[in-house]
């Protein structure tokens, strides 16, 4: 219970006491060279006094975790006026007139003391401080080093860890905790040929190394994962790469037009004539590659050579729209149409989009022409139009109802042109 340790406490208190009373009365029962001038009526008039600062059972544990003897953690941060001891304390360790050495070893100690809490960024902070006193103790150079890499290594930052270990390693090669940690860090960089070079040299001064064979199985078999995701990686680049020259190349034969950025396009204009003919295709791939449509879906080669586009029927009276996601090139219009409007959409409070009232068209927006398109007619015609060009990966049609009031306006003052 709280007060039993209360009452432990306590008595180690009385005990310290009492060996210092002990000290001091051994001290009393020398021969003093005067007469003792007044410490007794000096100590008499407490005798009547009751003391009121004294520790009970609700703040001994407070009062005595103020004592640098009895307390169970150190502050963060040290006021010399709140705690007078421990900047005492802390004056007679670090006191400059002490050897490099000395002081080196100081800070590692309390460098270790943080390590121990798990208060690593102190610990870096404590062996960086032994490092700069430039001790000529090699072996508590190595020590340091290789406690910081340490303190470095579960902070995350294994570079700096790395460094650590490998300046301590100029001064002892052979120094077992040195090249366990540096393997370690390798590791961690995904670095696993350097890895097991480490356990390698390790292995020739310690041989039987438990650790070391183990750290260099697993070093081995992570190489051997990370070399077989690297193939696995560069034939799925490959793979995609071929699709993609298929389809550029299907794009082509079908003389279809892909929007180009006028960035890139004023780039190309630039390039010399005898520029590789592989680069622009690389570019033009990219380009389409992308821009993808909604979802992620573009168009793609189905097992027979033919193209499949994602496409937008845009409404632009009722600010609505359908997506296609899958439109046979050789697939007419109105074979969509007559799926889509089967029945009257929400929207459609007029209740008039219906297949065989409805009027389609494609935006030549360079020339800001209309041009209408027959819903007889399939979307590989319309694609290879001259004038058409698919924008951002996805060909759009225009879908108006022929005679309403919205269509004469929306397509008054606009240039049209024949049908496709």
């Amino acid at each position: 219970s709280n007060r039993r340790v209360y009452q432990l406490w306590t008595v180690r208190a009385v005990c310290l006491f009492r060996v210092a009373s002990l000290s001091l009365s051994s001290m009393a029962s020398a021969p003093l060279p005067e007469e003792d001038d007044g410490m007794d009526e000096f100590m008499d008039q407490f005798k009547g006094k009751k003391y009121k600062d004294g520790f009970s059972e609700d703040n001994w544990e407070k009062e005595f975790d103020k004592i640098p003897m009895f307390m169970k953690k150190a502050p963060e941060e040290l006021d010399s006026l709140e705690h007078p001891e421990l900047a005492c304390i802390q004056t007679i360790l670090y006191d400059e007139d002490q050897s490099p050495e000395e002081l080196a070893k100081t800070y590692k100690n309390e460098g270790n003391h943080y390590f121990k809490e798990k208060n690593y960024k102190k610990a870096v902070i404590s062996y960086t401080e032994g490092l700069k006193r430039k001790c000529s103790d090699s072996e508590l150079n190595v020590i340091l080093y290789t406690n910081r890499a340490a303190a470095q290594f579960y902070l995350g930052n294994n570079r700096s860890a790395l460094n650590d270990v490998i300046e301590a390693r100029k001064l002892k090669p052979n120094h077992l905790k040195a090249v366990i940690r540096g393997i370690l860090c390798h590791i961690e960089l995904n670095n696993y040929s350097k890895a097991i070079a480490w356990c390698d040299e390790g292995l020739k001064f310690e041989p039987k190394e438990k650790q070391l064979i183990e750290l260099r199985a697993s070093a081995d078999k992570q190489k051997r994962v990370e070399e077989r995701n690297v193939r696995k990686t560069k034939l799925r680049e490959k793979k995609k790469r071929v699709q993609a020259e298929a389809l550029l190349k299907a794009i082509e034969e079908r003389k279809i037009k892909l929007f180009q950025p006028q960035e890139l396009s004023s780039q190309n204009s630039d390039d010399d004539e005898g520029d590789d003919e592989e680069e622009d295709r690389v570019l033009r791939t990219l380009l389409f590659d992308g821009i993808n449509s909604e979802n992620g879906i573009v168009v793609h080669l189905d097992e027979n050579g033919n193209l499949n586009w994602p496409v937008l029927f845009l409404y632009p009276e009722y600010e609505q729209m359908d997506f296609i996601s899958t439109f046979h090139e050789d697939t007419r219009f109105i074979d969509h149409l007559s799926v889509m409007f089967e029945n009257f959409p929400p929207w459609d409070t007029e209740k008039k989009y219906k297949p065989i009232n409805l009027e389609l068209y494609f935006e030549d927006e360079q020339r800001e022409d209309l041009y209408q398109v027959d819903p007889m007619c399939t979307l590989r015609q319309v694609l290879s139009h001259d004038r058409y060009v698919v924008k951002a990966g996805n060909p759009r049609i225009l879908v108006l109802v022929r005679g309403s009031s919205f269509f004469q306006d929306f397509l008054s003052g606009k240039k049209l042109q024949g049908a496709v």
